[in-house]
């Protein structure tokens, strides 16, 4: 099989396995604006991030480690796992060791009540990581995606039990989480066999230093991206403004709208998970540059297609996800989502562009564009948000994703010098902002300009799309 079958085989087996397990898991936000408060949903929303926040620092980056190792046949897998996993062990127990200082953190607040679940999230969480990734790593795409679906059933059912029929709320979806995560790791580690490939007489002290190199400069990066979205919400809670409401509740509403633009970084994710095995096995090809070109092409073009689409139409989406019956204030997060889209279509861009920095292992390079955005990112919503509220933090999330494309478009290059089409990219982008602006405002025949816009931006992308995805599949190489 050649490399753009293979990419488009592991693409449709990941689609295939994610993508109605990903639908559900967003309709779960029907079942939590139906039962959660916009307050509470806000701590709900910081409770997560802040354990994303703990993971790839108190984990050391070990599920991007074991991904790019685990796929190098110069290395021996249970080395890599073992190795891993005791590293990953040794990061969580330090993170047990220091957990009382969250509690002399005055912005942490929102903790007081879920610091024991909040320390059990990121443990189960950190190994259903570890476990799944090297499935992944292994090749055994088939199995990855199975376990996506049955970690979705198992979070709709306990979700089901504690929130919906124990009305536990915030307690309900950690525990939710927690325990669907803990299923998901003993599934895969009995089914996998991965007992294996863990043993202590495997760790390897050379290959751990060497796995720490390529992660820790991951570290911040994640952290970054997480940050991006935790001062969000942090300033939206917390900032005065007597111009615009912010506070527990206009966070919780614009938790809420970063929740319909997921439909485009669920696509994109079932990609970039087929993509990043093939960044990494074709890293040494002789027509690695055109590889990257032809699948970059299809990929912006789709991804701007796409967004157009789920702008025209977030009306009529939103309240497929997003219920009112109880909290009218939902009915607000439509106004939010349009530019919220535009900021995910980037991250998703930027996300490609950061496989080439872990293909080529420049993961210092990663650091350093993410660190800029997430300044640009604290800096703008300190300015916007008094100004124009949650509309402000979703124009600085965009603004920096954007930024943070075009610092890895110019410098990922130097590493695979792909062509990239500057021209189209600003045409579409302006395109897209206007049919914001369009359902935003809503000025007169305002549906009209908006679909008139939707068709300027297909005209405009499909021939690329169409073109490239014909070569990915009938392409030879």
């Amino acid at each position: 099989m050649n490399k753009y079958k293979k990419l488009a085989f592991n693409t449709m087996i990941f689609a295939i396995g994610s993508f109605g397990s990903k639908i559900l898991v967003l309709l779960l936000t029907r079942l939590y604006t139906n039962n959660i408060s916009p307050s509470d949903s806000s701590t709900k929303e910081l409770l997560e991030i802040t354990a994303n926040f703990l993971l790839p620092i108190f984990t050391f980056s070990m599920t991007e480690a074991i991904i790019r190792y685990g796929l190098d046949n110069k290395y021996d897998k249970a080395q890599v796992f073992t190795t891993a996993t005791v590293l990953n062990t040794l990061g969580l127990v330090l993170m047990l060791i220091v957990s009382p200082i969250f509690k002399i953190i005055s912005f942490l607040d929102f903790i007081d009540g879920y610091t024991i679940l909040l320390l059990i999230y990121v443990c189960t969480s950190a190994f259903r990581s570890l476990c799944s990734q090297f499935v992944r790593a292994r090749g055994m795409v088939k199995l990855f995606s199975l376990d996506g679906i049955l970690a979705t059933l198992t979070l709709l059912i306990f979700n089901l039990l504690f929130i919906a029929n124990l009305h536990w709320g915030v307690k309900g979806f950690m525990l939710s989480v927690i325990l669907s995560d803990f299923c998901s790791a003993v599934f895969l580690f009995i089914v996998a066999g991965l007992a294996q490939f863990l043993r202590m007489d495997k760790y390897n002290k050379r290959l751990a230093t060497s796995m720490m190199k390529f992660a820790v400069p991951l570290i911040p990066t994640v952290v970054m991206w997480v940050i991006t979205g935790f001062s969000d919400r942090l300033f939206i809670r917390y900032m005065h403004s007597d111009k615009v409401v912010l506070g527990e509740s206009a966070a919780g509403i614009y938790g809420y709208a970063t929740k319909v633009p997921n439909l485009i970084s669920m696509v994109s994710t079932i990609f970039f998970q087929a993509w990043n095995m093939s960044a990494i096995m074709e890293n040494d090809s002789a027509d690695r540059n055109r590889f990257y070109e032809k699948v970059y092409g299809a990929y912006e073009a789709l991804l701007f297609i796409s967004s157009a689409f789920l702008i025209a139409g977030v009306q009529i989406v939103t309240p497929i996800f997003i219920s009112t019956a109880r909290f009218g204030e939902y009915g607000e997060v439509y106004k939010y989502t349009p530019v919220l889209v535009i900021a995910v279509l980037f991250m998703c861009l930027d996300q490609f562009l950061s496989s080439i920095y872990t293909a080529t292992k420049h993961t210092k390079n990663s650091f350093w564009t993410s660190f800029a955005a997430s300044m640009a990112n604290i800096v703008l919503n300190f300015f916007l948000i008094p100004e124009w509220g949650i509309q402000g933090a979703s124009i600085a999330t965009f603004l920096s994703y954007y930024l943070c494309f075009w610092a890895r478009i110019v410098d990922a290059r130097y590493y695979v010098p792909f062509r990239f089409n500057a021209v189209r990219s600003c045409i579409s982008t302006t395109m897209l902002l206007a049919m914001s602006w369009l359902i935003i405002a809503k000025p007169p025949l305002y549906g009209f300009f908006a679909f008139a816009v939707l068709a300027g931006v297909i005209a405009y992308n499909y021939k690329e799309c169409i073109t490239t995805f014909k070569k990915l599949l009938h392409k030879e190489a």
